[in-house]
């Protein structure tokens, strides 16, 4: 199990997470939240750009938020201090899960599905990955079976403050925006503006697509890292791109643009982020610098969606 020293000079807030180290035991998380991801996905009503199928951070790891269902609603948690799903309903019943090394996703997997027939709650999802680079049916995986309690303790953690980060930015904007959410395919902890005006939808888009990218949009996120992208990171792009973003100056002075899909993203790698003082506001001067980028190019009316400080009404 891997150990880490508390009296780091460093943040406590923004503990290290480096990619590789915890590799095994990201992808079989990965798995189990796509797992509860579709049986959100499955029951709940629709919502714009997708935010019907989206987890939350939770004071104690990520959860569904009550999901209506006949007469009653259910709500699914993952624990990750003390390690364990629940699934809980408005009449009183509650079913647990014990997350440990060696369950695989088809036991997981398994037992979600038997927990929600006690619970009464019937559903059928696509029970394969989407969009990653496993493509075994979740109930006949049984190659994916690490579970570090310590290392998905420490994911939290970062998923705590980076959440609270996106919370207070997303407080300074008066125009549309999107909870901030974990999109499940990538495991992307994101949080969205939104201009309030529309653009054409590709002919050739996807369905996920067209919902996702109907308005212009400025998305920010966080995600721990993939097998193309060796190092969890920040990141913001414009949709569309306007011409020369990626000229725009970003802070802090480790953030850069890169190519992304042909398109400019702004990167800001979480472990340069996590060295330097006071990340927190050095995070909130990533989101603003790439949201000025952006929209200032774009044309978006940025003074009119400004907050207004309370004190200041």
């Amino acid at each position: 199990m891997v150990t880490e020293d508390l009296s780091t000079e460093f943040a406590p807030d923004f503990p290290p997470l480096p990619l590789e180290e915890w590799e095994p035991t990201k992808e079989t998380l990965h798995l189990y939240i796509q797992i509860i991801g579709k049986i959100r996905l499955k029951l709940m009503p629709r919502r714009n750009h997708w935010w019907n199928v989206t987890l939350y951070v939770t004071s104690r790891g990520l959860g569904t938020g009550p999901i209506p269902y006949k007469f009653f609603t259910f709500e699914i948690d993952f624990d990750f201090i003390d390690h364990q799903l629940t699934i809980k309903t408005n009449t009183g019943a509650v079913e647990t899960i014990t997350l440990q090394d060696g369950v695989s996703v088809s036991q997981f997997y398994t037992s979600v599905m038997k927990s929600l027939e006690v619970l009464g709650v019937k559903v059928n999802i696509l029970a394969k990955p989407y969009d990653i680079k496993s493509n075994i049916p979740f109930a006949q995986d049984h190659t994916h079976a690490t579970y570090n309690p310590e290392q998905v303790n420490r994911y939290w953690r970062v998923m705590v403050a980076v959440d609270q980060v996106m919370k207070e930015f997303s407080g300074r904007f008066y125009g549309k925006t999107c909870p901030v959410q974990l999109y499940w395919h990538h495991m992307d902890l994101t949080v969205t503006r939104f201009s309030g005006k529309s653009i054409p939808i590709h002919e050739n888009a996807s369905v996920v697509e067209k919902d996702a990218y109907s308005h212009e949009v400025i998305s920010f996120g966080f995600w721990p890292g993939d097998e193309q992208v060796r190092y969890p990171a920040f990141y913001s792009y414009t949709y569309p791109s306007p011409d020369g973003i990626d000229l725009e100056m970003l802070q802090p002075k480790q953030a850069h643009w890169t190519d992304s899909n042909g398109s400019p993203m702004a990167i800001l790698n979480y472990e340069e982020l996590r060295l330097l003082d006071n990340p927190r506001e050095k995070l909130l001067d990533f989101f603003e610098t790439a949201y000025k980028a952006g929209a200032e190019l774009a044309n978006w009316p940025v003074e009119e969606l400004k907050a207004i400080p309370l004190d200041e009404l």
